[in-house]
């Protein structure tokens, strides 16, 4: 996994969006992008000259934005992170939807890279190592204790 963008949560956030954008509509405008991040044009306008100053995107006025190669590779990264923060917090912790998202996006930019890196080799472990029905019942008794606080008598045995 590449180092985390140094520039903080921003510069996250604009790479991330731009990349979804740019695979969405193939071409990204300042609107499209102000739109997404709910902020207003001059704001993107600032942030999207930072990113071109630091060569993670093609961008002049009046023209479409568009990634560079190091750009996408740091926006893949940063959305693969969001992906498993947010399905370990959907699919392992159980929280709504909603939810996952919003706290992936809070926590993908303070977490620990070895962190990270052991909740996506935790989530390849449980893929691997529980099989479908062993995973679903192991899900299914993760979820029983969630709602009990206890485990299911099954276990118990």
């Amino acid at each position: 996994m590449e180092k985390r963008v140094p520039y903080g949560k921003r510069f996250e956030d604009y790479l991330k969006a731009l990349y979804m954008l740019q695979k969405e509509k193939k071409v990204v405008r300042v609107r499209d992008l102000a739109r997404m991040l709910r902020v207003k044009p001059p704001s993107v306008v600032e942030q999207l000259e930072k990113l071109s100053r630091h060569c993670f995107i093609l961008y002049e006025k009046r023209e479409y934005i568009r990634l560079t190669e190091k750009g996408e590779r740091m926006a893949k990264e940063i959305l693969k992170k969001h992906e498993a923060l947010r399905r370990f917090l959907r699919d392992i912790l159980m929280v709504p939807e909603e939810i996952a998202d919003k706290d992936a996006c809070y926590v993908e930019h303070g977490l620990h890279e070895i962190t990270l890196n052991r909740i996506i080799m935790f989530l390849e472990f449980v893929d691997k190592h529980f099989k479908l029905k062993g995973k679903m019942v192991f899900l299914e008794r993760l979820k029983y204790y969630y709602e009990h606080g206890r485990l299911p008598e099954e276990c118990m045995t």
